[in-house]
């Protein structure tokens, strides 16, 4: 098991809130559909912050934010924001131009939803 941090900071506050997040495989070895959970899981980090007696039962779609992949200390760390706040997660061991054109290629070939999702979303 792999495990690294999403660090929330919500508009409007000063402070930011941890979580430690567990992926089975290496960040080197992803494929587009598990960037896709690490997106969830960054997004989901930032409504939980803000929504924590709602968390886990809302949508998230991979569209709508802003989203940068930097160096770090130990790798690289993948920065989203959106209205409500911001995320930074990692480090990841990952080759930051590799890791950038695995998120390009995995927001670009999002599956259209058939339907409309049960519950509210986030994005």
């Amino acid at each position: 098991m792999n495990k690294y941090a999403i660090e929330v900071v919500l508009r409007e506050r000063d402070f930011a809130v941890t979580e430690e997040v567990l992926t089975a495989s290496a960040p080197r070895a992803w494929t587009e559909v598990d960037m896709a959970e690490v997106l969830r899981e960054i997004l989901g980090a930032i409504d939980r912050a803000k929504n924590p007696d709602s968390a886990g039962t809302r949508h998230i779609a991979l569209r709508g934010f802003s989203w940068i992949v930097e160096p770090a200390e130990g790798g690289v760390v993948i920065a989203i924001e959106i209205p409500m706040g911001a995320a930074v997660a990692g480090p990841f061991d990952a080759d930051r131009e590799q890791l950038d054109a695995l998120i390009t290629r995995t927001l670009q070939r999002q599956p259209t939803l058939a339907g409309v999702p049960t519950s509210p979303t986030i994005h």
